[in-house]
This record gives structure tokens, sequence and C-alpha cells, in this order.
């Protein structure tokens, strides 16, 4: 083969993803927090082991053999190792699975911190009013095993696998989001488990920037509405927005409110939305019965306001105990009062939960949707990877392309599978021996090169 021909390259955006990784320093930080694992003749560093498999998911890979992408391709990643070498990473790993998970997490946390110094995610300053406060979305989900594997088990929702708990930082209308914990739970795991959104809540606040703390909405459905946890929520400090169960109580204050308590609901567009309204309930809600032999809180946190959303049934769905007159009722609580946080505004935002929807899908495109170890510890540290991948993604849309023109695509929106198919998949050339330093494109007439471009230079002086 001739030594001047030039070769191809089938991931070359991925070299934004190490730009990212540098600008960040999360190989820097995993190598730091992984040191006690590595043998005194290792020839890889466990940090920069974990940091291409990183790689190779947020490319697009689902278990430790898609690797084989990145140590394809030394001219973009550098040496890789070997697929034996990152087994047997892992399964020592996960012989001290808590340990090395927390180490894992600061490593994330770190990096996370770099990034957000570079350039926050969300508008305006931290703490402050408009788009300074940094909501984080908790939810559960199901992932399905389709072999027989460790703590796996019949799901809630009647499939077999595993319910992990996630929460998320929310980026809005302005982008995607973050993923700041990602707990694997064996499938009977119930969504009200008091404990797991406890768990999650105290990650995902480890994960944030220590500054980042102070003003923290926190959003779930129905089920965190827990005595114990809303107490929890409230001694951080923090406000909530949690869906609140639509019972017989909450049927009996909807029929009990005066008529014109019920004002115009909006639409996403903040427009008055048809045949949708919004009341608080707080003041017609009975006072809970108190049973001295249920452990924890008997009463709901101070200053809690119960709010209600009515709303016309779609066609053929079928009425439940608690839709009166034809509506269809729904509730969340909360503790957020304030100049402009009028019910229609509180209702917006608490709708607005369903973009955890959204980041879950996206796990699932990351890696998540096949956890590919028999064993549960070693599933742990896989997610853990998922969550680092996630990130490195989101880190790469926030750094490199801040602020599109509106009639330019909006990279920070794009989902995983559409940033990878136009941006990181593409085919690149450099020569042979020489390591790559730009993402070239094999084709002049590729039509994101614009965006690749725009993304290089914005990453390089960050």
């Amino acid at each position: 083969m001739d030594s001047a021909r030039e070769s191809l390259v089938s991931s070359s955006g991925g070299l934004l993803l190490a730009r990212t990784v540098r600008v960040s320093g999360l190989a820097r930080a995993l190598s730091v927090a992984l040191a006690p694992w590595r043998g005194r003749r290792a020839v890889h560093d466990p940090g920069k082991v974990i940091c291409d498999l990183v790689t190779a998911v947020a490319l697009g890979g689902d278990c430790l053999a898609d690797l084989g992408v990145v140590r394809a391709q030394p001219g973009l990643f550098g040496a890789v190792a070997s697929d034996p070498t990152v087994s047997r990473l892992i399964a020592t790993l996960a012989g001290d699975v808590e340990v090395s998970l927390a180490a894992i997490r600061a490593a994330h946390a770190a990096a996370r911190s770099a990034a957000w110094a570079a350039r926050r995610p969300l508008p305006a300053r931290a703490g402050s009013g408009e788009g300074g406060q940094v909501t984080v979305d908790i939810d559960s989900t199901l992932v399905t095993a389709h072999s027989d594997k460790e703590h796996a088990g019949p799901t809630y929702k009647r499939g077999f696998g595993f319910a992990p708990m996630c929460a998320f930082v929310d980026h809005g209308e302005h982008g995607t989001g973050e993923t700041l914990s990602l707990q694997l739970r064996p499938g009977p795991a119930s969504p009200f488990n008091v404990a797991d959104h406890i768990d999650a809540l105290d990650l995902a606040l480890a994960q944030l920037p220590e500054h980042e703390r102070a003003q923290v909405l926190v959003r779930a459905d129905s089920g965190a509405c827990s005595k114990k946890f809303l107490h929890h929520v409230t001694d951080a400090g923090l406000e909530y927005s949690i869906g609140y169960s639509a019972t017989a109580t909450v049927k009996a204050a909807v029929e009990a409110i005066p008529a014109q308590a019920w004002r115009s609901a909006l639409d996403g567009d903040g427009q008055a939305r048809e045949g949708a309204q919004v009341a608080e309930l707080t003041a017609w809600m009975p006072t809970p019965t108190i049973k001295p032999s249920r452990p924890g809180p008997q009463n709901w946190p101070a200053g809690m306001r119960v709010i209600a959303r009515r709303e016309r049934p779609h066609p053929g769905a079928q009425l439940r105990l608690t839709d009166a007159d034809g509506w269809r009722v729904t509730c969340f609580a909360t503790n957020t009062k304030g100049p402009g946080w009028t019910l229609p505004v509180l209702e917006i935002r608490h709708r607005q939960r369903a973009r955890a929807e959204d980041r879950i899908r996206c796990l699932k495109d990351t890696g998540m949707a096949n956890l590919p170890f028999a064993g549960y510890d070693r599933n742990q540290i896989w997610l853990a990877i998922v969550a680092l991948a996630a990130d490195l993604l989101t880190w790469t849309q926030t750094l490199a392309w801040p602020d599109q023109p509106p009639n330019q695509p909006q990279v920070r929106r794009w989902e995983p599978k559409r940033f990878r198919l136009r941006l990181l998949s593409v085919a690149g050339a450099h020569h042979r021996h020489r390591p790559a330093t730009t993402p070239a494109t094999a084709s002049r007439d590729w039509p994101w090169n614009p965006l690749i471009d725009t993304g290089w230079a914005t990453l390089n002086t960050t």
C-alpha cells in the first residue's frame, strides 16, 4: 500500500467529542479517580479505558465489543485497550462497586463543573430569577432484559427486566438536558419507593456545581409524592413541583370550590389553551388523617399548595373516579410562591416535566436499552458509563453551538440519534501516522460541513 495515500476514518466528527473531553478535563478526572484500580504493571490507565468506553457509547455503541470502533481509529482516539483488558477492568470495578461508583461519579461531577464554568447551559446567572434556577427532574423507567440477568425480574408493567431511577437537569427550551444520576434497580422495584427518590435527589445535588445548589426546583410525577420526600426537599431549602394523586379527597375539593376559582390554562406558547382550566385546591383539601403507627412525617410540609388542572378528555378516553362533570382532573403540589408565579404559569412549568421522558428516550439511544452484562454490579458500572456518554454529547452541543441564529439548525436541541448521524459519523480524511487535528470531512458536499466547522472553531476557543 502506498504510504503517502490518505486513509479515511468513519467517525471524523468524534474529534469534537475528544475536544470536549479535553475542555471538561474528563479523562484527567477519571484517571485521578480510578488510580487506585491501576495495577503496577498495567499498560492502560483505567481512566483512559473508561473514557474510551464513554466515547464509544456516545458514538452509538451499546456493548464492550463496540469499543472496536474507537480502537480502529488511533489517529483520532489514540491507543485503546483490548476487549479482554476492558472486561477485566469492569470486573475489578464491580468487585468494589460502591467505592468505584463513587469515584466515577466524583470524576463526572468535576468534569461537569469544568464544562459549566466554560459555558453555563442555562440562561442568566446561577441563582438569579429568570433562567437562573436549576430544574432537576426525577423519574423512573423500565429496561427490558432479554435474558436471565442478576436481579432482573417482573416489572410493574408486566414486563421483565430492571427499573432504573433517573435524575436530569432540564436545559429548557434552549437545549436538551444532562444526566445527574442513573441508579440501577431490580425489576420489581416500585416507582413509589421513597428511599430511592431521596437517594436520586441527593446524588443529583452532589453532581451540580456547588454554587448552583442554592436555587433548585425538583420536579417529579406522583410516584415521588410522599410526605417524607417532600419534607426532605423542603429541609434542603429547595422548591418542588410534584404530581399529586387525584384521589377521592381531590374529588371532594374539586366539587367544593366555586366555579369562579377556575381560570384558563396556558399552552406552550403562553396563550390560553381552549378547554383547559386551572385552580388552587389548597383551602378545600381535608386535613390528613393522623396515623401514629405509620413511620415518618404525619403532615405535609408547611407552605404546600395543591393545584388542579381540568380538561375535557380526548374522544374515547375512559373517565376516572376523580373526573367531575366530564372533566379530566390532574393535580400537582408545589411550594413556589411570589410575584409572577400565577396558577397558569405554575401549571405549565409542571407540565414541562414531560421533558424527562425525552431524556430517558435519549439514554436508551445511548446504551441504556442494552445492559450487556449478566452481573448486576457490572451493569451498575455500565450505567455510570452511559450517564457520562450522554453528558459528553450534551456538553459538546452546549460548548460548540451555544447560540445558533434562528434560521440555522438548533444543534443544541438535537437528540443523540440525529446528532450522531449528521455530525459525528461523517467520514474524514487524514494522513496515516499523523494525528487528526481537524474533523475535515471526506465530501465537500456534506450538508452539515458549516456546522462542523463552526463547532470545531468554537470548541478551540473555549
